[in-house]
């Protein structure tokens, strides 16, 4: 499932509901949501392209979004590891 894409020049996010949206529309719930997309499932990004993003803002906005994001799902196991030994000891200490 593809969550960030760029197409006719212009960067998109897929929302709630499946469709997309100009990133420019973008805000805090939608970034928690594509958070949890990539944590939780095989989802790709297109690459950050300064040339077939024409406007500026989508250029900034999508670029920053964008390295965020693969740099969690390069890290995805690392994070899913670390945040079940956070609450290892909690859930030993209550599942008896």
């Amino acid at each position: 499932m593809k969550i960030l894409k760029i197409e006719k020049s212009q960067g998109y996010y897929l929302d709630a509901e499946g469709s997309y949206e100009t990133i420019d529309k973008i805000d805090k719930s939608v970034l928690l949501s594509l958070v949890n997309l990539a944590l939780s499932n095989d989802c790709e990004i297109d690459e950050y392209n300064e040339e077939n993003l024409k406007n500026q803002a989508h250029q900034i906005i999508y670029k920053s979004i964008s390295s965020k994001l693969i740099d969690l799902l390069r890290r995805r196991n690392q994070f899913r590891d670390e945040s079940e030994r956070l609450y290892l000891e909690e859930y030993e200490k209550y599942k008896a």
